[in-house]
């Protein structure tokens, strides 16, 4: 989709929930004023409409998720994936017909359960899900900043049937964030996400754990002197517990069917090491140097 430069993408574009995600779009669509004419913030909390206000990322700042829709071309739903389909349900039914309802989950496939009585009852509302694949471990309106997006992918997962002329809007919106879009369907997405975030997030979380439920001397070592590897794991692990439990739980088929793979390919490197096998040793630290490099040749890392 090509844009006029003299004409704003969206008239009016609404974010409901300026954590990371949301913060981040509006600071960039505040630099590209080609995305939006205005920009809307949403949170039903006091202290982050608060600092949204003195951070001056939005033009305006609603608490209720009704008000803050009604008058959008463009609605974005940044929020838990718990919550999603609950706001939806919330400002659906006020939204303009023809307006496009997104948003940014970890998670598809439960979503999209939720939201298709939803959308039987607004066919008026074209609904674009979107994934960016971007993140850090930091949360809420200061975390946000205008460059998150750029050479990441954002995964669509629209609904069959869902206009072709929304779809090209919220590819072009991801593109003017600097991304990379891809479509598929949410069965291919949650299986992808469950590998290449989910499971990773999760054995951060367990690995920090088993650290801290060492014997006192051990643990006190751990932290005093943690390589590069453990402070690695550290920077997911200190990432938002409720948006993960959330993931976790919505995509616990997937996610569940990764961590018995992994389990089974950790077993077979430990027998490897009981066993003196280098060659399986070599091959696996290999593969993973391979995987490595092509992050990196592919602007991923």
């Amino acid at each position: 989709m090509t844009t006029d430069p003299t004409v704003p993408l969206f008239d009016t574009l609404t974010i409901i929930g300026p954590g990371l995600i949301g913060s981040s779009i509006l600071r960039r669509a505040l630099d590209d004023r080609r995305i939006a004419r205005r920009l809307i913030a949403c949170d039903i909390s006091p202290e982050v409409r608060a600092r949204v206000a003195e951070l001056g990322i939005a033009d305006g700042i609603e608490a209720d998720p009704v008000a803050a829709a009604r008058d959008a071309d463009c609605v974005i739903l940044c929020v838990p994936v718990g919550a999603i389909a609950m706001v939806a349900a919330q400002v659906m039914p006020v939204m303009k017909p023809g307006a496009i309802l997104s948003e940014v989950g970890s998670v598809k496939k439960t979503v999209m359960d939720a939201m298709e009585p939803l959308l039987a009852t607004c066919p008026d509302i074209a609904f674009v899900p979107a994934h960016p694949m971007a993140g850090t471990e930091f949360s809420g309106p200061d975390a946000g900043f205008a460059t998150l997006f750029e050479d990441r992918w954002c995964l669509l997962t629209p609904p069959e049937n869902t206009p072709a002329s929304a779809i090209a809007r919220i590819t072009t919106l991801w593109e003017m964030m600097g991304a990379r879009v891809r479509s598929m369907t949410v069965e291919h997405h949650d299986r992808v996400c469950a590998i290449v975030s989910h499971l990773p997030h999760l054995l951060a979380f367990t690995i920090c754990g088993t650290a801290d439920d060492l014997a006192d001397e051990t643990r006190s070592e751990v932290l005093d002197f943690a390589a590069s590897g453990f402070r690695d794991f550290t920077r997911i692990a200190a990432s938002d517990p409720v948006m993960w439990r959330d993931i976790f739980l919505n995509n616990r088929e997937a996610l569940l069917d990764m961590l018995d793979r992994f389990v089974a390919d950790a077993q077979a490197m430990g027998n490897a090491i009981r066993t003196g096998n280098e060659d399986v040793i070599v091959s696996r630290i290999n593969r993973g140097r391979a995987i490595r490099r092509s992050l990196i040749e592919n602007r991923q890392a």
